[in-house]
């Protein structure tokens, strides 16, 4: 996609029909990491806020570490610390 001068995007159809989404539709940004989510702002009872949150539920609690311990990952998400003497 390509955004455009007035900052507008077009949503591909394919994810508009998955989500829902219609003229009128209210949609959020949420900035990730490097990128950013569409999510379509609605009631728990619509089926694709249910499916996120199925997914989410699905993967709470799971990551890769990549064989680092969670003290290595803490600094690698926070820098390293420097309020303790490293030695």
């Amino acid at each position: 996609m390509r955004v455009t001068e007035k900052g507008q995007v077009t949503i591909p159809k394919e994810i508009r029909d998955r989500l829902g989404i219609v003229p009128g539709s209210e949609v959020d940004f949420i900035a990730s990491g490097g990128g950013a989510m569409l999510v379509k702002i609605g009631e728990a009872s619509d089926p694709a806020i249910r499916d996120f949150d199925d997914w989410l539920e699905r993967v709470r609690g799971t990551i890769d570490l990549g064989g680092m311990t969670t003290d290595e990952f803490m600094e690698f998400l926070r820098g390293p610390r420097d309020d303790i003497d490293p030695h």
